[in-house]
């Protein structure tokens, strides 16, 4: 699996603009599932205003060093500051979502 190339969907100099890079190993179930996960939320919570680079560290591993990345799924969030990492298949959304500093979105009342 290569890297993907960054989905740029607003603009990096946007205040509300994330830069996302989530760091995989290969094709596993656990990296697609992250993958799938975090497109979800990003879709969900962010609408357009993120920045996603899918990095399989067998195929660049110097791109760990910088980040100090030692487990994977792993992602990391480079902007907003501060820099924050949430380690595992980005499951469980309320914790993506507190380590991305997003509220929860509320259900819509008819």
């Amino acid at each position: 699996m290569t890297a993907t190339p960054p989905e740029i969907t607003s603009s990096p100099g946007d205040p509300r603009h994330y830069q996302l890079r989530l760091f995989i190993t290969g094709s596993t179930p656990r990296s697609t599932r992250a993958i799938e996960n975090l497109r979800k939320i990003c879709e969900e919570n962010l609408d357009g205003r993120y920045e996603l680079e899918v990095i399989d560290v067998y195929e660049r591993p110097e791109t760990t060093r910088d980040l100090q990345i030692v487990a994977t799924p792993t992602l990391v969030k480079v902007l907003p500051e501060p820099l924050r990492r949430i380690i595992g298949d980005l499951s469980d959304e309320l914790k993506v979502l507190a380590g991305l500093d997003l509220a929860p979105r509320l259900p819509q009342q008819d």
